[in-house]
This record gives C-alpha cells, sequence and structure tokens, in this order.
C-alpha cells in the first residue's frame, strides 16, 4: 500500500502537500477511494481513503487509526561529519533512516570539508526512505553545528566516538549494552584533530575501533548504525 507523509494528523478529512499529491494522481496515478497510508513520521499509521483526488491537493479522510506504531526500545544519535561530496552524505542519511536510526546531527569539525548543508533537501531524501521502508517514525535531522558547541550540550550517558588515532579502543559492542540510549560521533574524511579527540575524551567519549581497515565516513557511521540496531535485535 502506498505511504504518504503528513507532519500534523489530527482531523480525519486531511489535504496532502502539492508534491505529494502530484505524487499521488501523477505517478502513482491513485483514483478515489483507493485505499492508502498516512503517516506523521511520530509513529502515526494511519488506514484512508482517496476522497477527492487532485494534482495539487488531494484529499483523504482516515478510515483507521492507529497510533505510537514502531516505538524504539532505544534512542540512536549519530553525530556525522558531513563528507566533501554530499552525495556520500545523503546516502547515509537515506540509509540509516531505513535502518533505524532516531536522531542525525551534521558536525563541522576542524577538518571539515563541507561547511554547509541543505536541510530542506536532506530532510526530503530522509521522508521518500521512511516511507520506502514502511516505517512510522522520522529521524531527527539537527542544523549543522560546531563540534566545540556540540560538545557542550546535554548529552547521553553512552557516548562513543571512532577515529584513527593511537590510543586505547574497544569494540562498539564490548561497551554497549541492549537498550541503552547512545550517541556516536564520527569524523571529517581527514579525521577529527588531536585536540577534538582530546575534548571528546574529556567529555566522556569512549573511543571505538572499527577494525584494522580504514573506513570512509559514511561507511563508518552506517556500520555503526547497523551494529547498534542489530544489538537490540531490531536488524
Amino acid at each position: 500500500m502506498h505511504v504518504f507523509y503528513i507532519p500534523e494528523i489530527k482531523e480525519n478529512l486531511l489535504t496532502l502537500s502539492q508534491e505529494e499529491s502530484r505524487h499521488c494522481t501523477k505517478v502513482l496515478r491513485l483514483k478515489q477511494g483507493d485505499e492508502v497510508i498516512l503517516t506523521d513520521g511520530k509513529g502515526g499509521w494511519h488506514k484512508a481513503m482517496l476522497a477527492e483526488p487532485h494534482p495539487r491537493a488531494c484529499v483523504v479522510q482516515i478510515t483507521k487509526r492507529q497510533e505510537e506504531q514502531d516505538k524504539r526500545p532505544f534512542h540512536l544519535h549519530l553525530a556525522v561529519a558531513p563528507t566533501k561530496n554530499i552525495a556520500r552524505f545523503e546516502w547515509l542519511l537515506e540509509k540509516a533512516t531505513e535502518c533505524g536510526v532516531d536522531e542525525i546531527t551534521p558536525v563541522l569539525c576542524e577538518h571539515s570539508e563541507r561547511t554547509v548543508v541543505k536541510l530542506p533537501r536532506l530532510q526530503k531524501i530522509m521522508i521518500a526512505s521512511m516511507k520506502q521502508a514502511l516505517r512510522s517514525r522520522l529521524p531527527v535531522l539537527n542544523p549543522e553545528v560546531n563540534l566545540d558547541a556540540f560538545l557542550e550540550q546535554d548529552l547521553p550517558e553512552k557516548k562513543f566516538i571512532a577515529h584513527c588515532q593511537g590510543g586505547e579502543k574497544q569494540r562498539f559492542k564490548e561497551l554497549y549494552e541492549k537498550g541503552q540510549d547512545a550517541l556516536v560521533l564520527i569524523g571529517p574524511e581527514g579525521d577529527f584533530s588531536p585536540k577534538e579527540v582530546g575534548i571528546a575524551g574529556s567529555k566522556g567519549f569512549e573511543a571505538i575501533t572499527m577494525g584494522r581497515h580504514r573506513l570512509r565516513t559514511e561507511t563508518a557511521a552506517m556500520a555503526l548504525c547497523v551494529e547498534a540496531n542489530f544489538l537490540n535485535d531490531l536488524i
């Protein structure tokens, strides 16, 4: 069944956005009376019927409500430096949304080669991924922030940093326990600076290793996203 996103679902009679309406009528060619699913990205997963097809303003009517679907047993926050090639960062957001993540923050580091991201475009990619994966929860996408400012925020108890520098490190699975909220920090192509690693360590971040091979930023972030969900029996 086709899924459509409406940020606020309060009434039983709703109008799809112009973009969703066009997709509904021009691409999918749905007709009056066809059944669809509506999600608000907050756990709502409602059955609905297409009441008035229109390429700019489709009206849908909810026939069965279902709240709080797919409630996750832990909160996973990925704080990742945007890649120089934005397509790689977009790939990460798409796949992380598909596999399961609760919050993503683009962090700007000393070695970052990209310092600006277009949040509306990234949000569209995540919405499309949420719908394709039949998920009812849209991850929170925070605005980009400098790493030093990010580290001053109120952060969860379990915090991890993956970097390529020396020092004692452990595997993520050796430090993490099922059900714990977790923040994972991944640096840019040039890695974190020694100063950044030191500051993170002083803030309680535990250093983790991704094995003996060096992974790209988006690969490391995705691997840890999958591992965290696997340890929580969600993949």
